[in-house]
Formats: structure tokens, C-alpha cells, sequence
């Protein structure tokens, strides 16, 4: 595998295409649409974005996941992870069921620890991809069993349907996604849905 970090002159040449997927159509876990219904679709479209930032990280090593973008950014995708969990969590958890937990990275003191703290430890990666996965499944979880899409989080300063929400964490992970669309090329070249 080349690395691709240490001069524009090392990056190989691209092209874009079908041929440069991560995984073929047949073994990709990802919807192809189809959904009925306003639910299915949002909740389906989340599933597949959150998916999606799965496999931008597949198959990476606590310093790979741990590298940053390009000074003076603090971008990476184990920051982008933790980020995520925050944004899961804060959402979700905070927002949407009302309860007053502690942010898992962010303080007062340090607004940036999702991203400062992202350093290239094994434990560090394997933490923030349970608490990542945890937060997730409670988000999964509080969706299943919400009466309706017109439900109003009791925790927003500005009040908020879980209908928008849904929609706010579809547009949340898209832009992520692209920017994990960036790091990953930059880490080892690959590129792809």
C-alpha cells in the first residue's frame, strides 16, 4: 500500500469510476432505497449514512484512524467518530429523551476533546467504537419506540421533531461522510462509495 501523505507527488493517479468500489453490489450492507413510507425512508437513509462511515474506516489501525488532515486541522476519523458519538448522544440521548448525562468527550474546558482527544491508541479507537455503536443503538432504540414523528425533544432550547432530527442526522453524516470521503484517501489512496 502506498502512502500517500508524504508529497502531492507521491499521490498515484485517479479515476473515478464503478471499478473503484470498496465492496461490490452484492456484498455491500447498504440499502438500495426502496423504502416505504416516511419512517422507513428516514430511518433507512440514517442506517445507510452511518453505515457508510463504517466503511470509510474499515480496516484501519489506531494510527491511521488517528491521523490528522492537513495542519493546522485537528480532522481525523477517530475524531470524526467520537464527534459522532457526541452527535448521536447529544441528540438522541439529551435532546430527544430529556436525560442529563456528561458529554463523553466534550467539556467547558476542552469544547475540542472529540477531536484533541483522538490520539493513536488501541484503547482509544476501541472505546469510541463502543460508545459510538452504544449510542447508536439507543438512537435506534428511542426511534422504534417513539409514538409518532411528531414527538418534540423535552432537553432542545429550541424545540425539535424527531421527524427533523432524523433529517438533521441524515444531513450530519452526509457532510462527514465526506470529509471521511477525504481523510481515508489521504491515509492509503482508497477512494469510493
Amino acid at each position: 500500500m502506498t502512502d500517500v501523505t508524504e508529497s502531492d507527488d507521491a499521490l498515484p493517479e485517479r479515476s473515478f469510476g464503478w471499478w473503484d468500489m470498496w465492496v461490490g453490489p452484492a456484498e455491500d450492507p447498504r440499502s438500495d432505497g426502496g423504502y416505504v413510507g416516511e419512517l422507513a425512508t428516514l430511518v433507512g437513509y440514517l442506517s445507510d449514512q452511518r453505515l457508510t462511515f463504517e466503511m470509510k474506516c474499515a480496516d484501519l489501525d489506531a494510527e491511521a484512524m488517528a491521523r490528522r488532515s492537513v495542519p493546522p486541522s485537528n480532522l481525523s476519523l477517530l475524531g470524526l467518530l467520537r464527534h459522532l458519538a457526541g452527535v448521536e448522544q447529544g441528540w438522541f440521548r439529551r435532546v430527544m429523551a430529556g436525560q442529563d448525562v456528561p458529554r463523553h468527550y466534550r467539556t467547558e474546558a476542552d469544547p475540542n476533546g472529540d477531536f484533541d482527544g483522538a490520539v493513536p491508541d488501541p484503547a482509544v479507537v476501541a472505546e469510541a467504537w463502543a460508545t459510538w455503536r452504544s449510542e447508536v443503538a439507543f438512537a435506534e432504540r428511542f426511534v422504534d419506540e417513539a409514538p409518532s414523528l411528531d414527538i418534540i425533544g423535552n432537553g432542545a432550547d429550541e424545540p425539535i421533531a424527531l421527524r427533523e432530527l432524523l433529517v438533521h442526522m441524515i444531513e450530519e453524516y452526509a457532510r462527514h461522510n465526506g470529509h471521511a470521503d477525504f481523510l481515508r484517501e489521504r491515509i492509503d489512496g482508497r477512494v469510493g462509495q
